[in-house]
């Protein structure tokens, strides 16, 4: 069983996890943005962290989901991995 099925049937057997994952959506896709924009200018953990100005475990605390990361701590992380942040307010449909 692949992860996709699993998260699926997962979801069905326990609707009070589908809501708490869906309320961690947005975070988590930040952490895999930035995952993927560090792992493609081949920048470590550790290497980011120093050019960031703080340690390592830091680095993959925030990764990991355990850091909830200030305004701040984005835009450093943006300005470290030479990108723009953009973030903005969506209208709901519906």
């Amino acid at each position: 069983m692949d992860w996709k099925e699993y998260k699926k049937k997962r979801f069905k057997e326990d609707l009070e996890l589908k809501k708490e994952y869906d309320e961690l959506e947005l975070e988590y896709k930040i952490i895999g943005q930035i995952i993927d924009l560090r792992t493609e200018k081949k920048i470590t953990q550790k290497q980011l962290a120093k050019l960031m100005n703080t340690k390592q475990p830091s680095i993959a605390r925030f990764e990991s989901g355990g850091y909830n990361p200030t305004l701040g701590f984005l835009k450093k992380i943006a300005e470290v991995l030479d990108s723009d942040l953009d973030i903005k307010f969506i209208p709901r449909t519906g």
